[in-house]
């Protein structure tokens, strides 16, 4: 949309959340799916995929890139994998949109090809920092070019002699950077080993194995050997967590609440936002533990409770780090202090989640100090009012739900971006109990 066409959400006050949902997707996972589809050997058959901005801009990637990729038609997608050296050069920069995972992710992968790319993004992504995978993968030996600040543009050049495999000790918890040197390593002459200073997010580890590739784990420790093939392999994509937290959340502060959430993926690497949420108070319940796909999965029954302020553990931050913005709104509507540390990753999200939250929970009446790494938050009662969301899809969708425990209506603007990771949010939202209407500037 145009600057003169700026999606915003309308929010009347109050409401309750009942009956059954089931949310998109897991972003993560469908990411995930096509890159590795697209490098196996033979078909794969992807359900359940995200059929969000982000997660469409990386299967686009992948076509530029020669791969036969049929859908997505209702979560359905087909890739007929090229095998690991099969990828053909693209004619023309690959957009990665808004999707931080996207250029993460494929930089590493590229790294390992006899062809040069360049990797470009939207304005936002344009700002975020590349350094924390340019710096380790060219350690291996890769060849790429950022701009001056470290940031997209990027371009990537075949490695001279090829990739070494190197063992690296990540200075910030980063299932992207992670992510990027274990693709990389699929190319690297020798072992990759990653050392995580706390566990994120082991999707990429799960789903190697599921297409036939050796990944040894010890600990916090991840290594992979180079030149392993992958087998194509079903993948079924479960409902993404990240997405379920807003419901979570908005169950959680609005009286009378009584909502399901079917499918919804619960991979312990994922999981800080229900245990962070069960420590405030909140009532949630785990039904139907199953697999599906390598991935554990339940349906997720939540009811109104009353929340209670915490300090947020520092070991759960990374199993929490893109559901922050929900869950600050639940710290506003608890009784007492909630206070986060230890999250200056936040900083560099789709925008500065710490610095946004704060201006927007202080514009309807909460204190909210921000600090380097977290947010210190004073229960207290919302008020109405108007709060930009900067683009970033999960600050939207987090003042949206915030309305069920407002006084007042609230206006929530810059909300394009709720299509990269949750299409059809406010239908959906709106079905369960949220007063939401869509409307165009």
């Amino acid at each position: 949309m145009t600057a003169q066409h700026e999606l915003r959400f309308d929010l009347t006050p109050g409401g309750t959340l009942g009956g059954c949902l089931t949310v998109p997707g897991d972003k993560s996972i469908s990411h995930r799916a096509v890159m590795l589809s697209a490098i196996a050997d033979g078909a794969s058959e992807i359900s359940g995929f995200l059929e969000g901005a982000d997660s469409l801009a990386t299967l686009r990637a992948f076509r530029q890139l020669g791969v036969e990729i049929e859908g997505p038609e209702q979560g359905r997608v087909r890739v007929h994998g090229v095998g690991l050296h099969g990828l053909q050069p693209a004619a023309a920069p690959l957009e990665m949109g808004n999707s931080g995972t996207s250029m993460r992710l494929l930089t590493g992968l590229l790294s390992g090809q006899s062809f040069a790319t360049e990797l470009v993004g939207d304005a936002s992504l344009s700002k975020r920092p590349m350094g924390r995978v340019v710096e380790p993968l060219s350690t291996m030996g890769a060849r790429i070019t950022a701009s001056a600040q470290g940031t997209a543009p990027l371009l990537i050049q075949p490695a001279g002699e090829g990739l070494r495999g190197i063992e690296y000790a990540l200075p910030v918890a980063s299932a992207q950077v992670k992510s990027s040197l274990l693709l990389a390593g699929l190319y690297a002459q020798g072992e990759t080993c990653v050392i995580e200073p706390v566990p994120t997010r082991d999707h990429t580890e799960r789903m190697l194995q599921a297409f036939g590739c050796q990944v040894q784990q010890q600990g916090t420790r991840r290594c992979l050997s180079g030149g392993q093939r992958l087998s194509g392999a079903p993948i079924a994509v479960p409902g993404d967590i990240s997405s379920a937290a807003f419901f979570l959340v908005g169950a959680s502060i609005a009286t009378g609440s009584d909502l399901t959430l079917t499918g919804v993926g619960i991979n312990p690497t994922r999981t800080g936002v229900i245990s962070i949420l069960q420590a405030m108070g909140a009532n949630i319940e785990l039904l139907n533990p199953r697999d599906q796909g390598g991935e554990p999965v339940a349906d997720l029954r939540v009811r109104a409770a009353e929340l209670t302020g915490i300090r947020i553990p520092l070991d759960q931050v990374p199993l929490a780090i893109d559901e922050f913005p929900a869950l600050f709104i639940a710290a506003a509507c608890a009784q007492g202090e909630t206070l986060l540390q230890g999250a200056e990753e936040l900083r560099v999200k789709e925008s500065d989640r710490i610095q946004t939250m704060a201006d927007g929970l202080q514009a309807l009446g909460i204190e909210a100090e921000p600090l380097p790494d977290g947010l210190r938050i004073q229960g207290g009662v919302l008020q109405g009012g108007s709060v930009d969301s900067h683009g970033d899809h999960r600050v939207a969708m987090s003042f949206a739900i915030a309305a069920l425990r407002a006084r007042e209506a609230i206006e929530v603007r810059n909300c394009d971006n709720v299509n990269t990771s949750f299409p059809h949010f406010a239908t959906l939202a709106a079905a369960a109990g949220l007063g939401i209407v869509e409307r165009y500037d």
